[in-house]
């Protein structure tokens, strides 16, 4: 989906998602000092939002200006802790090394020949600090595509684990029942979790 497609999908609906922070952020982040983070894909910002009123400095990016948007509106009492950035991942990789945290949770993250898109994210993360990249449980996913998505048309958690080296420490790589409900209408029972810390 381009940015317009993404727009039109949040403009179908008064808020796409429940605007809670995302279960395995909440479970696997709270034992961290706060720093500076990233989250990719923020959508409407929940888990932004729910870093920044931890003490995070954190900048969340999206494609989609409408959902920027309405994360914006939703941060008036963090405002100086949280910015917005309208970023496409696939063009433009964030700054390296610039980011205690780096959250990637359940982003569609599209596999393109040379691995830069991925490669992008863990050199955003600082020495001492933490990728936290999540995806939904291949498993759950029925065995025929639905439309046009096509689930090896994109990283997992398996790619993503296969890209670090010896400067990084896998802390967690499972696949684990998820801690809230699925989303209405979906498969998705489980989470496949990573969580690396880059050495310092």
């Amino acid at each position: 989906m381009n940015a317009d497609q993404w727009d039109e999908m949040y403009r179908s609906r008064d808020r796409l998602f429940s605007g809670n922070p995302n279960g395995v952020l909440v479970t696997e982040i709270t034992d961290l000092s706060p720093g500076r983070a990233l989250d990719v894909g923020c959508g409407e910002g929940a888990d932004a939002l729910w870093l920044a009123r931890r003490g995070w400095q954190v900048t969340g990016i999206d494609i989609s200006e409408t959902a920027l948007r309405r994360a914006a509106a939703s941060a008036t009492d963090v405002e100086d802790r949280v910015a917005w950035e309208r970023a496409d991942l696939m063009t433009t990789p964030p700054p390296a090394g610039a980011f205690d945290l780096v959250s990637v949770q359940y982003f569609p993250l599209l596999r393109r020949a040379g691995q830069a898109a991925p490669r992008g994210l863990l050199d955003a993360v600082a020495p001492g600090g933490t990728l936290l990249f999540v995806t939904h449980a291949l498993a759950d996913l029925p065995p025929h595509p639905e439309g046009d998505f096509d689930p090896a048309g994109y990283y997992q958690v398996d790619d993503i684990a296969r890209l670090l080296d010896r400067t990084w420490d896998v802390l967690v790589d499972e696949t684990r029942p998820r801690v809230v409900p699925p989303p209405a209408g979906t498969h998705h029972a489980h989470d496949t979790v990573l969580r690396a810390r880059r050495l310092p």
